[in-house]
């Protein structure tokens, strides 16, 4: 296993997971506890983006590293919502369809890598859509306040993790469509180099 910076970043998301869950359990006031969860969801998404940067930047990209990244984004997106149903601030049916598509689209591609036709689930512009709403709608719903004195962030949070939740399905059907003539077959025609 590589040890440099991107994947000590990439390590920091997974230490924020039960992190993010603690901040609840804090015997504090809820504000301090939603103020708390939003700094750490939003410290979690910039270091996405930044080992990612960091590691095509320099060079030190890593199986090991593109394994661990997207385990850790997607972790911690399912705990924040898991959370968020727990806080009644998103219905359970958002977080389930959200939630599925991951674990539905994750053994897709690992199953695709396995029969050598990866390519044909690579990510598409609405899976990027889905996920800057879901990092967009997440903290606004952890933080569940008056932004600024403007505006309450529950509504335009739900509004956006729904869009997210619409995208999320679209983006799944669109990686199955994808996927399907290799599906049909089981893989046998795939391409893969005996």
């Amino acid at each position: 296993m590589p040890w440099n910076l991107p994947t000590l970043l990439t390590w920091t998301r997974v230490v924020a997971i039960p992190l993010l869950v603690a901040v609840f359990f804090l015997p504090v006031a809820p504000f301090t506890q939603n103020v708390l969860a939003t700094v750490l969801f939003v410290a979690a998404a910039i270091t996405d983006w930044l080992d990612g940067w960091l590691a095509r930047r320099w060079g030190q990209t890593s199986a090991f590293g593109a394994f661990l990244d997207p385990v850790a984004d997607k972790l911690i997106v399912c705990v924040a919502l898991v959370m968020l149903v727990d806080h009644h601030r998103v219905d359970a049916i958002v977080a389930a369809i959200i939630v599925g598509r991951e674990l539905t689209i994750s053994a897709l591609r690992e199953w695709m890598a396995q029969v050598g036709a990866r390519a044909s689930v690579a990510v598409h512009s609405i899976g990027k859509f889905k996920t800057v709403a879901q990092l967009v709608a997440i903290p606004m719903l952890l933080y569940d306040g008056r932004l600024g004195g403007l505006f309450h962030t529950r509504p335009l949070g739900t509004w956006l993790i729904w869009v997210a939740a619409v995208l999320t399905v679209w983006s799944m059907l669109y990686y199955l469509r994808q996927a399907w003539p290799v599906l049909r077959d089981g893989g046998r025609h795939s391409g893969r180099q005996g």
